[in-house]
């Protein structure tokens, strides 16, 4: 559906690239205040990590229309993502590296899907 060499969505560099940022996401949360444990840490982690599950599931159903849309569902949880790590910069809870390793992740996916949701707009070539 995606691309010669692409068998499972673990083989789509979106999926691939958007694990990386939950799981630096799980780890850059770490060092937020104990009492936003169940606030703010808890709606950017779970936006996070539903950027790869929304490639996933959309991959799942096998359906060029359906993956498109389920990427554009995983994109809007990575404004989520990107809205939630500028309360914490304004905040003053994420700053220096960590805050740009985030942001630069958070840059690089939207890139990868902007890509892949421009690409499954296109008409399918002959036989595929």
């Amino acid at each position: 559906m995606a691309g010669k060499g692409i068998r499972t969505y673990r083989d789509l560099v979106a999926w691939q690239k958007s694990v990386d940022l939950a799981v630096y996401t799980y780890r850059a949360t770490n060092a937020l205040p104990a009492d936003e444990r169940f606030g703010l840490v808890s709606q950017m982690r779970r936006a996070a990590a539903s950027v790869p599950a929304n490639i996933a599931e959309g991959h799942g159903r096998g359906r060029r229309v359906e993956f498109r849309r389920y990427l554009q569902i995983a994109r809007g949880s990575l404004c989520e993502v990107q809205t939630y790590a500028e309360l914490t910069r304004r905040l003053g809870w994420l700053k220096g590296p960590d805050l740009t390793k985030l942001r630069d992740l958070c840059h690089e996916v939207d890139a990868i899907l902007a890509g892949l949701i421009r690409s499954l707009g296109r008409k399918p070539a002959a036989g595929g």
